[in-house]
């Protein structure tokens, strides 16, 4: 066991390192709005993570190199670990407005003890939030996310955002480390393309590239009519594809279309891939469709906006009544459309960009039109970018692929045949093995995700329909956050636990968390 998980321990160091600084940043924003009570709890929250980093980084020397295994283990447990860590925070604010400890300006104001915020005095709700906000999911134990203090509000945004980019692109770009570790490290999140010959300086550059667009995209939901702070902290949420909100009702508590159609866009921007930003922000516009996956991202995005408005309107979901747009009036079957296309646009992009946004109730809508966002969750967007599902370059992959195979039965044996795919001439063996890839990924994809269903038709009883428990099992697998109405801080307690290990796997692509569990299990020789 001390052979496996000694060279994860300086590494895991490094990250609880950076989470501290995290919290410790985080107090300004406590001293900002007042909430001096909950100073203390981030304080001891920071602490917490630091103290263990510390001590993991001068117990351990740092390892010769790290091989594809320990790579995987590595960000595997290390995501775990933030979640672990990143609890504190939710758990000791809570726990310190209901005791009430400190006396004069420390002291909790009584309006701030809410049922809303006394759900994270249990632990496991918690760590469900923070693990639901370093994944970049958004599903959350809060029946109403404007009741919580700012601060609590502002650590559930943070923890998104960084877990967008991803918890070891934020460690390497701060703790630096050369050589060929970083690289494994980072391909070990999921993450392959660079943009840098050096893995430093391209994490360096997805932070430049993620920061410019963070102010670009808090600026227009600012100038479309959002409140600062709701900006600030949607605008975040928004471009990590993460989907946690500040407001009740997410993005619908503001019933304006101005408001619903400036998130889009911002939505989207989080949904291409880092590398083909940097190109685009060079001058090197044809990226935007001569790469593979952004070449897709559009029709793939407009097709399924159509089919789902389409499924609204002959539904019949949004009746007749009348409304306003821009200062015109609609009435009747014009207004209903309208309100088609406002809600089947943005919730199907929320879905297929894995933010998980919402503007309005979608647990009694149909079950064709549950099943299309369900589909969209479970495909997600590009890899490279923020985004959860099997990503499209799978899709792609398999798609193309297997046209390729089938059309193969008609050539002679003796052909010489490449297959070009994203701008690279594969032969029969690279193929091979890129079709592999994404089988194997698929698979255990789809295999998880019944598992989990199988725990929630369980777990749940007749309370919700089958459409409605793919639906959830498909949103947290696929790190989306939108809701039929299951998750919440009344769930059984296996349904809570199931969604926390699909959260994990799926940030992760499964295969990083299978083989740490396979060196845990094997380093307590649990097969012998």
């Amino acid at each position: 066991m001390r052979r496996r998980l000694t060279p994860l321990a300086r590494d895991l160091g490094r990250i609880l390192m950076a989470l501290s600084g995290l919290m410790f940043a985080s107090i300004l924003v406590s001293l900002v709005w007042r909430e001096f009570y909950a100073v203390p709890a981030l304080l001891v929250s920071g602490l917490l993570p630091l103290l263990t980093g510390l001590g993991l980084t001068r117990r351990y020397d740092a390892p010769e190199g790290i091989d594809k295994l320990h790579g995987m283990m590595i960000a595997a447990s290390g995501w775990f670990l933030v979640a672990v860590f990143g609890t504190f925070p939710f758990l000791l604010v809570a726990w310190t407005v209901a005791l009430d400890p400190f006396p004069g300006a420390l002291a909790a104001p009584a309006a701030v003890d809410t049922p809303t915020l006394a759900a994270f005095r249990d632990p496991l709700n918690g760590f469900f939030e923070s693990m639901s906000g370093i994944t970049g999911t958004g599903l959350t134990m809060t029946d109403d996310e404007g009741a919580l203090p700012h601060t609590v509000q502002w650590w559930r945004t943070l923890i998104e955002y960084v877990g967008g980019v991803g918890v070891i692109v934020l460690t390497t770009a701060i703790l630096a480390r050369p050589g060929s570790g970083s690289l494994t490290l980072y391909e070990s999140e999921a993450r392959s393309e660079k943009i840098h010959p050096s893995i430093v300086s391209t994490v360096r550059t997805i932070w430049w590239i993620f920061i410019l667009f963070t102010f670009l995209s808090i600026s227009l939901l600012w100038l479309a009519g959002m409140p600062a702070w709701d900006a600030i902290n949607h605008g975040m949420t928004g471009l990590s594809t993460g989907g946690f909100s500040v407001t009740d009702a997410s993005i619908g508590e503001y019933g304006d279309p101005v408001i619903e159609f400036a998130m889009i866009p911002v939505m989207i921007l989080g949904s291409i891939a880092f590398p083909v930003h940097y190109l685009i922000l060079r001058g090197n516009l044809k990226n935007l469709y001569t790469d593979l996956q952004t070449r897709w991202i559009w029709p793939y995005y407009g097709l399924g906006s159509v089919a789902l408005v389409g499924l609204l309107v002959l539904d019949g979901t949004f009746q007749p009544t009348e409304m306003a747009v821009a200062g015109v009036a609609l009435a009747g079957t014009d207004a209903a459309t309208f309100q088609a296309v406002r809600y089947g646009l943005f919730q199907f992009v929320s879905a297929a960009t894995c933010t998980g946004f919402g503007t309005t109730g979608i647990g009694d809508w149909s079950v064709a039109s549950q099943l299309t966002m369900s589909f969209a969750m479970v495909v997600g967007a590009a890899a490279g970018s923020t985004v959860g599902g099997i990503k499209l370059i799978r899709l792609a992959t398999l798609t193309k692929g297997t046209v390729f195979r089938i059309q193969s039965v008609f050539y002679p044996d003796s052909a010489v045949r490449f297959l070009r795919l994203n701008g690279r001439r594969l032969s029969d063996d690279e193929l091979s093995h890129e079709l592999e890839e994404a089988a194997i990924i698929a698979f255990l994809w789809f295999v998880f995700l019944s598992v989990g269903l199988a725990v929630i038709l369980l777990s749940v009883g007749p309370s919700f329909t089958l459409e409605n428990a793919v639906f959830e099992i498909a949103s947290a697998q696929g790190n989306v956050g939108l809701s039929s109405g299951i998750t919440g801080p009344d769930m059984p307690t296996a349904v809570k636990v199931t969604f926390l290990f699909n959260m994990w796997i799926g940030r992760l692509e499964i295969i990083p968390v299978l083989v740490l569990l396979r060196g845990v299990f094997d380093g307590l020789n649990v097969y012998r």
